[in-house]
């Protein structure tokens, strides 16, 4: 008889299991992927920047096309252009990279420089950029950064 019920709580703890693994998908939260970034962008400013430039996004084996703007205000000075690569990081569908950015930061490009910047957006999706400058530009400014598809 022992053997009997021994049998009847393993097929229940079995049955209870499989339930809870086939309910977890359920309520897991939808992924996030990371995306990879190319973009130019151009800035030129004296004390007020305005920037722009053109990417993409790579995602799941498709590119999209993204329209890059920005400001800045404070200590800033220059015209450069930078190539940048990187990633977007908790991106779960190509709409979520779009929004306004922002990062405080310092930087300096002379002729020739690198640099790098790490912002997010309300969505949560965090750009993580680096790449050369050309051009001269010293900067400690607050900037926000607005990326859309095109």
């Amino acid at each position: 008889m022992e053997s009997v019920s021994n049998r009847s709580l393993c097929s229940s703890v079995g049955l209870l299991v499989a339930t809870l693994l086939a309910l977890e998908g359920a309520f897991t939260p939808a992924r996030a992927f990371t995306g990879v970034v190319r973009a130019v962008v151009t800035k030129g400013s004296f004390i007020f920047g305005v920037g722009g430039g053109r990417g993409t996004l790579g995602l799941h084996g498709h590119s999209y096309p993204l329209v890059f703007g920005g400001v800045s205000f404070g200590a800033t000075i220059g015209l450069s252009t930078a190539n940048l690569r990187g990633y977007a990081y908790n991106i779960r569908t190509p709409e979520d990279i779009e929004g306004t950015y922002y990062a405080i930061g310092t930087g300096a490009a002379l002729v020739f420089g690198a640099g790098g910047v790490r912002l997010r957006n309300a969505k949560g999706v965090v750009l993580e950029l680096r790449g050369p400058r050309v051009g001269v530009e010293l900067s400690a400014a607050l900037s926000g950064v607005t990326v859309r598809l095109r």
